[in-house]
């Protein structure tokens, strides 16, 4: 593929799909869609006072997303609410033009074409979203969501 946004490093988070699936026992799970294109992440914590201890995300998604879903799959482990916030701000302002977030979280370079590509952000940040909803939903003591079993 010679399209810049879509480079090979891109396609191979996505392709590792770190954290993928659903957890079992999750403390909080949080949903987020983007209905322009129709993109959906759920995400599965299990949170240790107020700290990320496991994370699963389900992606139905573009590449784009997949890739970022990947990433924090891999690298939110020990996260604050508030350090995703942070995280969510600095990805932003990346793709705004500015900086790659440092560590763990520098694999978010890989979305520099998508600087080009304002309507594509809402992909890169979708999955931040759903940890941020799965944050919400444990502050507001909301019960499990009920799980098919298929």
């Amino acid at each position: 593929m010679s399209d810049p946004l879509y480079k090979k490093e891109l396609l191979r988070l996505a392709a590792d799909a770190h954290g993928a699936g659903r957890l079992a026992g999750a403390a909080t799970t949080g949903h987020a869609h983007n209905p322009v294109c129709g993109d959906r992440v759920v995400v599965d914590l299990a949170l240790e006072g107020g700290r990320i201890v496991e994370l699963r995300q389900e992606a139905k998604a573009c590449v784009l997303t997949q890739a970022s879903a990947s990433i924090l799959g891999r690298s939110l482990k020990g996260a604050t609410r508030d350090e995703v916030e942070t995280l969510r701000e600095v990805v932003s302002a990346m793709l705004a033009g500015g900086a790659v977030p440092g560590e763990p979280f520098a694999d978010y370079g890989v979305f520099d074409a998508a600087t080009a590509y304002p309507s594509r952000h809402v992909c890169v940040l979708l999955p931040i979203a759903a940890v941020l909803a799965a944050f919400d939903a444990s502050e507001a003591g909301e019960p499990e969501p009920v799980r098919s079993k298929s």
